[in-house]
């Protein structure tokens, strides 16, 4: 076991490169030096609200500097950092914040009025914290985080009398199976070392084996510090955890200014900042990349984008293609993973050899196994569970059930199964088939169809319905609302759309309807869900 925390390795690189950039939003650039102070002043903050050790912090913030800041500095003060859903509606949010046994909340301003809302039932919060936005002041209830991070304190680094260990805890909290996010758990020597230790393979990068190594190597002109530009929210894994590999290598993040995501302004971006790496999820952002491109030859230089990943939604070849027909010395790489299992394979294209859609290489710890814990044989046909072993989160918080169902003893070792089905090509490679449930996954966001059946549901017109998941060029699937009416009312899609968006994130909502006379249950109650999708696709004639 290592040692590992990612206070102690970013300490040591931001003392050796305090004017090298940590974070670029637009204009504004957060040097290493400052990245530090600010984050030792808000764990102050926090130490002195009275947190207890490994509490938890909820970062309620869109991208942009204080999301690591905030993660920083509850690395520092031994808490956990918790991240946090912004589209999530008010009962969602207390959900999560309960669940996670919340004491600190830092949060955009404008998330104020959903938070109060939710307030006066959080009674284990011992500070709410705000940055303040344009038309949208810090509240009363509120302390100011900006104030907060300017209060330099007098003894740094900042250490609570607890210190840190590499058994601190990250908790990234993903979709559960009846809709309701549970918390993965992660050491955080564990995950320093799923996502690299620091190293990076492409560039002949080995991990680091001592602090000293992450601070020294700095010295070294040709040390390789990436510029990522992380165009996915920080809030999910795959921008959290690219953030934290660019960091960890002493290099610079780059958020979107914008909140609402522009093809035009990533390129602007990326040829303004010479970004050699981006980072997506699957087709939600690269279809209007492309379009964009296209609609544009020749209007950026792209030159110095050496690498696109994605991870957590399909991503096509054709519009892999087409990416890299713009960005001719750039490879992309595909990742095969999930928040509780990161490394299950990967699928890398260059120009003129892109990999096919769902086509991964095998992660080194990976495997795949039949339900009754027997290894695939490659090239047999046979289907199975894919599985990875090696540094593992510990489970999920507060949750020992769902725990047993993912971390599961084989072969004497312990893999994570998070559900995903999978046949192993002659080569090794993997044929991935989907999720063994019906979890719908539209532009990176997991949705369960269990939810938002019973948000359709409480319409007065609604007998029963099912959701599924239909085809779209863009998200990868749109949600699909099959509903029985109870004869009397003929519900409209954006009537359901509404009905859903008063308690569900907005992401949720239909935006395809189907009317039937019957859903079709079984005796039991049970539905076949894909006799379901069927009737929709036929339904809403969509090609096969």
């Amino acid at each position: 076991m290592g040692a590992w925390t990612f206070a102690d390795i970013w300490e040591a690189i931001a003392a050796a490169q305090p004017d090298y950039p940590a974070h670029i939003q637009g204009e504004r650039v957060v040097t290493w030096g400052q990245f530090d102070a600010r984050a030792d002043a808000l764990a102050a903050h926090l130490i002195a609200a009275g947190l207890d050790h490994q509490a938890k912090i909820a970062a309620f913030l869109y991208n942009g500097p204080e999301y690591l800041e905030t993660y920083y500095a509850a690395f520092k003060g031994g808490f956990a950092p918790v991240n946090t859903n912004y589209r999530y509606g008010p009962e969602e949010l207390f959900y999560l914040f309960d669940n996670a046994d919340a004491q600190a909340i830092v949060f955009h301003a404008g998330f104020s009025e959903v938070a109060e809302a939710i307030r006066p039932r959080l009674t284990g919060v011992k500070t709410w914290i705000a940055l303040a936005e344009p038309g949208h002041p810090v509240p009363t209830w509120a302390d100011d985080y900006d104030a907060v991070v300017a209060k330099l304190p007098a003894e740094r680094p900042v250490k609570a009398s607890w210190g840190r260990s590499p058994d601190d805890l990250l908790l990234l909290y993903t979709g559960g199976t009846t809709g309701m996010p549970k918390g993965v758990m992660w050491r955080q020597d564990d995950l320093f070392n799923v996502v690299g230790a620091g190293g990076q393979v492409l560039r002949g990068l080995a991990p680091i084996e001592t602090l000293d190594q992450a601070a020294s190597r700095l010295s070294d002109p040709d040390h390789y510090r990436p510029l990522s530009l992380v165009a996915c929210p920080q809030m999910h894994g795959t921008g959290q955890f690219s953030s934290i590999i660019a960091l960890n290598l002493g290099g610079a993040v780059a958020t979107l200014p914008s909140r609402k995501f522009s093809a035009i302004e990533l390129w602007n971006e990326a040829e303004r900042l010479k970004a050699d790496g981006i980072v997506i999820v699957g087709l939600a952002f690269s279809t209007p990349m492309l379009e964009a491109l296209e609609a544009n030859p020749g209007r950026w230089d792209l030159s110095t984008v050496q690498a696109m990943s994605s991870s957590g939604s399909m991503w096509s070849q054709e519009n892999k293609r087409g990416l890299l027909s713009h960005c001719t010395n750039a490879m992309i790489f595909d990742s095969f993973g999930s928040s509780e299992a990161v490394g299950l394979g990967v699928s890398a294209s260059a120009p003129g050899a892109e990999v096919q859609t769902a086509a991964f290489v095998i992660g080194p710890n990976c495997a795949v196994f039949t339900e009754e814990g027997r290894r695939v044989t490659p090239g047999s046909g046979e289907r199975g569970l894919v599985a990875v072993t090696g540094s593992l989160p510990m489970g999920y918080y507060k949750d020992a059930e769902k725990t047993d169902k993912t971390f599961k003893t084989l072969e004497g070792q312990r893999w994570s199964v998070p559900g995903d089905w999978a046949e192993v090509n002659l080569d090794g490679t993997l044929k991935l088939l989907g999720r063994g449930s019906v979890c719908i996954n539209t532009g990176g966001e997991k949705v369960f169809p269990e939810e938002v059946e019973e948000a359709l549901k409480t319409h007065r017109d609604v007998r029963d319905a099912v959701v599924v998941g239909l085809p779209d060029a863009r998200f990868g699937e749109r949600i699909c609302a099959v509903v029985e009416t109870d004869g009397a009312g003929r519900p409209t899609l954006g009537e359901l759309s509404a009905h859903v968006r008063a308690t569900l994130a907005g992401y949720k909502a239909p935006r395809d309807l189907v009317l039937v006379d019957s859903i079709g249950r079984a005796p039991n109650g049970k539905v076949d869900y894909m006799a379901v999708k069927a009737r929709a696709v036929a339904a809403l004639n969509i090609p096969a």
